[in-house]
């Protein structure tokens, strides 16, 4: 393993780390959670596959990702890349300064269950390892190409000018990644338009045009869009006022519900938020699963005609996230939605990917039909390598003159 990066994404008790290196097979990945609790631990797959589970009672980040360095000493990484899922208008990875982190900061209101953790992780790994250069790589980033009649709110326009009230989209690194990776396999490269459907326990869609992103599901936060594992996904904007008259609610406990308590677990009556097992209680005749396998569906095909309009022309659609990867139904499920598009889905093959395999699933006429698994760690690994290799070659060019 010569070059590595170390991929960080840290929540609020818990830290997602990969090591990155140029072989995908080699590559160390893992979780940290519990932290602050008895229970604290670090779970995750080491040299060669073997498996790792480490109790770390009581550790915050700071002590987690020590802990981390510390087992991989071996392979000491040549930068961290840190995965930031609000980053404003940003338009691309940015080393970490005093500014670019005072910018994060500043995007908190926009992600408040988000950025905060993410300001841990970047302090606790500058503090610990100042010498490595590190970088953030922003959710937000790749959708900053969408036009404003895309972007814009129907609101006044004071509310966008002075406190940034736009919609900004996530999971760029996945959408990014999947459309330069599935466009490639197609033979074109970053040209063309294409539909991507990132489908986890969080789930977007975006629409492509030669490589950029022209549109796409979520919003101002994650909660806009389709449904989601636990978090409603576009719902009227008056049911605030219709719970807080009727039920009595204060904003806080409908932010919870619509975030927490929604989506799949809440259609499924808070039977299970993990498509597997709504599938399963569907097939032994669980009508509420068998309802929230079928909102899902219908919203994500109407998502991905509405955003249809955003291109000039429809090459294809490419699945992925744990979902688009691994449910030959729930592809099958939702192009059964799309009809009029010219898709023709090949049952057979489309039966055959799961498990990480990537493929075409379409017969071979009208619009390609692609699923691609995702490799957000290995995205942020990449743009955290351009954007160092960037710095250093700025840094000589200063050095000479």
């Amino acid at each position: 393993m010569s070059t590595s990066v170390l991929v960080i994404n840290c929540g609020s008790s818990s830290i997602k780390y990969a090591l990155v290196s140029e072989r995908r097979e080699d590559r160390i990945y893992g979780l940290a959670e519990n932290l602050g609790s008895a229970d604290a631990r670090i779970k995750g797959i080491t040299v060669g596959g073997a498996p790792l589970e480490l109790s770390i009672p009581y550790a915050d980040h700071e002590k987690a990702l020590e802990t981390l360095l510390g087992r991989l000493a071996n392979y000491k990484p040549q930068a961290i890349g840190h995965r930031v899922v609000h980053g404003g208008t940003s338009t691309k990875a940015e080393l970490l300064t005093p500014e670019i982190i005072e910018k994060i900061r500043e995007a908190t209101p926009l992600a408040p269950l988000h950025n905060p953790a993410h300001l841990v992780g970047i302090d606790a790994t500058m503090r610990l390892f100042p010498e490595l250069p590190q970088v953030a790589v922003f959710d937000t980033a790749f959708h900053q190409t969408m036009p404003a009649h895309a972007y814009r709110y129907a609101l006044p326009k004071f509310l966008y000018t002075e406190h940034n009230v736009r919609r900004y989209g996530f999971h760029g690194t996945s959408h990014a990644y999947v459309s330069e990776r599935g466009s490639e396999l197609a033979g074109s490269f970053k040209q063309g338009g294409w539909l991507t459907a990132h489908l986890g326990n969080g789930s977007s869609t975006c629409a492509i045009w030669n490589g950029e992103s022209v549109d796409t599901s979520m919003g101002l936060t994650p909660l806009e869009g389709i449904v989601m594992g636990t978090r409603s996904g576009d719902v009227d904007p008056s049911i605030h006022s219709f719970l807080a008259s009727n039920l009595g609610w204060d904003i806080f406990k409908i932010d919870k519900m619509l975030n927490k308590e929604s989506g799949l677990l809440g259609l499924s009556d808070n039977l299970s938020n993990d498509m597997r097992t709504l599938i399963e209680a569907s097939e032994q005749g669980n009508e509420d699963a068998t309802l929230a396998i079928e909102v899902f569906c219908y919203r994500l095909a109407k998502s991905l005609a509405a955003l249809s309009c955003a291109l000039p022309r429809l090459d294809g659609l490419f699945f992925t996230g744990g979902i688009g990867e691994n449910s030959a139904y729930i592809r099958e499920k939702t192009m059964a939605y799309l009809p009029h598009f010219g898709f023709k889905l090949n049952i057979e093959q489309n039966n055959t990917l799961k498990r990480g395999t990537e493929g075409r699933i379409d017969q071979g006429t009208g619009p390609q039909i692609w699923v691609i698994p995702t490799d957000e760690e290995g995205r942020i690994a990449k743009e955290t390598e351009q954007v160092v290799e960037h710095a250093k070659k700025s840094e000589s060019m200063v050095s000479f003159t």
